[in-house]
């Protein structure tokens, strides 16, 4: 018997109007908020890449709640994450954003200068892999956040955990990858999320915690 088996049904199902309400208990979006969105919904199918607002907010919260100064940010698409995460650093703070290409750089950096945090922020392209390994080899990062190609999690998890300070967060987006990441026959992006879930469980540098955040959301702080 699994520890899940004796437990009582809480789950709510999230349908349009719960997630309506949810995002009703949010501020409302600022001006720079509402046009990132805006821009980044113009570009059509790829707008799913985009955090959902109430990741977002979460975001901005725990890292101000862990006080965390040095953020890492592994897939920095339209900067809506990224944003998130230098209002949580705040003005004295930084987010270091690593993404493979600048596509997307136009959008993101317009916004970060609207919203007055561009100066926050340091854009580095090429191979997440690669830039990771660059970092300094040392516990200097309180806060990191992963969102990018699923195959590669792992990877960037093992660069990271050892680069982030003692009880600093490590959240790693799409954890459930659509709810595919549950099966034990998933494949492709499902089955490489599947095995991340299952190396940060038997990492016993961390203490973590699965959210049915959006797609999934893996909170873990790095031990004493």
């Amino acid at each position: 018997m699994t520890n899940t088996e004796t437990l009582p049904e809480k789950a709510v199902l999230l349908t349009p109007e719960v997630l309506e309400y949810v995002r009703g208990q949010l501020p409302p979006f600022t001006d720079v908020q509402q046009e990132l969105i805006d821009s980044t919904l113009a570009l059509g199918g790829v707008a799913e890449m985009q955090v959902p607002p109430e990741q977002g907010a979460l975001l901005t919260l725990l890292a101000r709640l862990t006080g965390a100064r040095v953020a890492v940010e592994v897939g920095t698409f339209t900067g809506y994450s990224t944003l998130a995460l230098a209002e949580g650093v705040g003005p004295d703070g930084k987010v270091i954003t690593c993404d493979v290409t600048d596509r997307w750089q136009e959008i993101a950096a317009k916004a970060w200068t609207r919203a007055g945090v561009a100066d926050q922020v340091e854009s580095v392209f090429g191979p997440a892999a690669e830039t990771l390994r660059k970092l300094p080899d040392e516990p200097f990062v309180d806060f990191a956040f992963i969102d990018a190609d699923k195959v590669g999690y792992i990877g960037y998890w093992e660069a990271l955990v050892p680069r982030i300070k003692p009880n600093g967060l490590i959240a790693a987006d799409n954890v459930l990858y659509a709810g595919e990441a549950a099966s034990p026959h998933a494949e492709g992006n499902a089955r490489a999320i599947r095995e991340f879930n299952e190396h940060v469980l038997r990492d016993d540098r961390v203490e973590s915690v699965m959210l049915t955040v959006a797609d999934g959301l893996t909170l873990a702080r790095k031990k004493n």
